[in-house]
């Protein structure tokens, strides 16, 4: 499924300009990545061949919004743990947390479901979701996901999104604890 990772960025040949962009704003803050192209892959469980190739598990990237969809979360969580919207329901002081629908997905982060990252806070200008990451995922030295789309793949350091990435696109983040059983 996977090749070998890679640590340039691609020819803009047959990709998107919100992939582009990815590699454009990474290169900018000098944030090094790896990166791999494959087959669509838009479940964790398709991933595990990127993972083999590059190295890591892919996190699981859940977009979440509130019973009245006025508030819109991101949640970064290993990919292999299991989410119980309860758990993280209590956590936030909210009654109850679902799945947002796709088009709330493509108007604030233009990503398309099975593409969910944290790349797509870029796009997010407006600051309208909200960042939650598992402490489990921050630390890991790496967390691997899409370039906002689901036919390649990053490796890059924690670090790197937590210090760089974020600052510069305006997003801070809130650590939860999920137990995931």
């Amino acid at each position: 499924m996977a090749r070998t990772p890679v640590d340039t960025k691609p020819s803009p040949k047959g990709r998107l300009l919100k992939e582009m962009a990815v590699y454009d704003l990474l290169e900018e803050l000098k944030i090094p990545y790896l990166r791999v192209d494959h087959e669509a892959a838009a479940t964790v469980e398709d991933c595990h061949g990127v993972d083999e190739a590059l190295g890591l598990h892919i996190c699981k990237n859940l977009f979440l919004c509130n019973r009245q969809k006025t508030d819109f979360y991101l949640l970064m969580m290993p990919g292999l743990k299991k989410f119980k919207t309860k758990e993280l329901s209590s956590q936030l002081g909210v009654a109850r947390l679902s799945f947002a629908e796709a088009e709330y997905m493509e108007e604030f982060l233009d990503i398309a479901p099975g593409s969910v990252s944290v790349m797509g806070l870029m796009n997010d200008r407006d600051h309208r979701v909200r960042l939650l990451i598992d402490r489990e995922l921050l630390q890991d030295e790496f967390i691997g996901c899409h370039p906002c789309v689901n036919t390649s793949s990053l490796k890059v350091r924690t670090k790197d999104i937590v210090e760089k990435f974020l600052p510069c696109v305006g997003h801070e983040y809130t650590a939860v604890e999920l137990a995931g059983e």
